[in-house]
């Protein structure tokens, strides 16, 4: 392993010398702290995906908000099971959904266009837990960004 990691710094310094800057990590003094949250399982068939996960992972659900909308327990993060839908109309949302915590709403929407993204959705506001904008990356990922109502600590 540690072979590996020095094979990998000799790489990135030949690679800065060739080019002549070096592309290590970026400056974080302009960038906020963001972490995951909460993510969404999209299913077809919530209910055969509930077992799954039950048997899987002996995760347990609770209903919550909208029918065939689940909240997750034990999965060591926030998360929810819920049907399929799409966040932009007409692609629907194929994979796992995540949504990063933000300390400042304006801000983050701010930074996620001048790095190059979109804002696809929003901003919403979901009572009693805060504000969410849905965006697309550079890569067309999309995600959640979203200042809650209360830390994670409650």
């Amino acid at each position: 392993a540690m072979a590996h990691q020095r094979d990998n710094l000799a790489f990135y310094r030949k690679r800065d010398a060739i080019i002549g800057v070096s592309l290590g990590p970026p400056d974080r003094s302009e960038t906020m702290p963001a972490a995951l949250r909460h993510f969404s399982i999209n299913a077809d068939d919530v209910q055969r995906a509930k077992a799954f996960y039950e048997a899987v992972f002996g995760w347990t659900f609770d209903p919550w908000g909208p029918p065939d909308f689940y909240l997750i327990k034990g999965a060591g993060s926030g998360g929810a099971l819920q049907g399929r839908r799409e966040i932009v109309p007409g692609v629907v949302m194929r994979g796992v959904e995540a949504t990063m915590a933000v300390d400042d709403f304006g801000a983050a929407i701010a930074a996620i266009g001048a790095a190059g993204g979109k804002i696809v959705g929003g901003p919403y506001r979901i009572e009693t837990v805060g504000e969410l904008v849905w965006f697309e990356d550079t890569e067309g990922n999309l995600m959640g960004a979203m200042k809650y109502d209360q830390d994670p600590a409650g």
